[in-house]
């Protein structure tokens, strides 16, 4: 595994052996440093749960208001009430847990499909061949757009979200191409908007724009929540789907979680806990503020390492052991108060039926290589590749 010089990491992270096995250092900080400020990136970080739990719920006095790009409309990721509130309320309901159990039968059937072709040999990239297409297929059914275009939604998403690793820490050249994915996926739902305000069909963009436009949303705004969707919508879920089949081969349970709802359910959320698809997140102080007995001005950014608080122990009983089974397990991987992440729900239902088909074709799956690389991305927390054998079953 290679260096990465990018200062987005803390100096302690910059390999990329250790942004896949960050949770030592953790486990430091919360011991001897739980809120540490870092000089080089005038930025604090905090790391122990109820910490991390507070600033998140602090929604008043930890913003997540951040200036926009040029000609970019504002997002509910980046944005605090009221104008958080009126970009999440025309989404919202479709994203409840009923609303989205809907959309069951056709997950199943994209799973299906994916997972035969996919396990026709004895060995399978579990990203390239699974992990990666099927939250982009849901999204862009949600959506109403076409899931054959997916190749194309999936490299605007990853390109958005990437870190400088991307072009081997070429920040100009990365800020080049991802202004250029937003620029096409702009181009894109303008076109698709401009149909659909013609001729409406049964599918979220034509209801949103049947609600809203013209209303309390601009144009803008209305296709600013679609584009976060799409991309938000598969990026975390491609990490999640890839992280599970990873913590159960590499812990020999995936005979332990077939055929069984109960412990499916139990062991995503686990890798939920033990392998976060999203390590931190950042809140801006809008006033002067004291954490753990250190001061921190107004206007400088606490990052909030969701990573180590879904490892401390204080919460967690043996938290660097992956139990399939953990129950209760009040892990914050989506978050914690009015950003609680929209889409866990579908996130949840993806993996929970993706990890079903798979597991019911194959058995006795080991990964094939430990020599794993991260995503390029600064927060996400996944792997490029995840390549598996095993025995089909049946």
């Amino acid at each position: 595994m290679s260096e990465r010089g990018d200062a987005a990491y803390p100096a302690p992270l910059r390999s990329e052996r250790r942004q896949l096995e960050p949770f030592g250092w953790y486990r430091e900080m919360r011991e001897s440093a739980p809120v540490r400020y870092d000089s080089e990136r005038d930025i604090w970080g905090v790391f122990r749960y109820e910490t991390v739990d507070g600033i998140l719920r602090d929604h008043e006095t930890y913003s997540s208001d951040r200036e926009p790009d040029v000609d970019a409309p504002p997002s509910m990721l980046s944005s605090d009430p009221p104008t958080h509130t009126r970009l999440r309320e025309p989404v919202e309901g479709r994203f409840a847990p009923g609303e989205v159990e809907r959309l069951a039968p056709e997950i199943r059937r994209m799973a299906t499909e994916l997972v035969e072709e996919a396990v026709a040999g004895g060995e399978m990239d579990v990203v390239d061949d699974l992990a990666r297409w099927l939250p982009t297929m849901t999204i862009a059914a949600l959506l109403g757009v076409p899931p054959e275009e997916r190749e194309r939604f999936k490299e605007w998403s990853d390109t958005i979200v990437a870190g400088p690793q991307l072009t081997g820490g070429d920040r100009e050249a990365l800020q080049e191409r991802q202004e250029a994915a937003g620029r096409e996926m702009r181009d894109y739902f303008m076109e698709v908007m401009a149909r659909r305000a013609e001729e409406p069909r049964d599918d979220l963009i034509s209801d949103v724009l049947l609600e809203y436009d013209g209303g309390d949303l601009t144009e803008g705004e209305i296709r600013g929540i679609f584009e976060l969707l799409l991309v938000a919508g598969n990026v975390t879920t491609t990490n999640l789907i890839t992280n599970a089949v990873w913590c159960l081969a590499a812990n020999d349970c995936v005979g332990t979680v077939r055929g069984d709802e109960d412990a499916l359910e139990r062991a995503v959320e686990e890798t939920l806990r033990y392998r976060s698809p999203v390590q931190w997140t950042s809140r801006i102080p809008t006033e002067p503020v004291e954490v753990e007995g250190h001061e921190i001005a107004a206007g400088t950014p606490v990052r909030t390492y969701i990573g180590s608080a879904n490892r401390d122990p204080a919460v967690f009983d043996r938290p660097d052991e992956f139990r399939p089974d953990r129950d209760p397990n009040p892990h914050m991987a989506f978050g914690r108060g009015i950003h609680f992440c929209l889409g866990a729900a579908l996130a949840r239902l993806e993996a929970r039926i993706a990890l079903s088909e798979l597991f019911d074709r194959v058995e006795d799956v080991r990964l094939a290589t430990t020599d794993l690389e991260p995503v390029a991305g600064t927060f996400l927390y996944g792997v490029r590749e995840l390549p598996v054998r095993f025995e089909r079953r049946g």
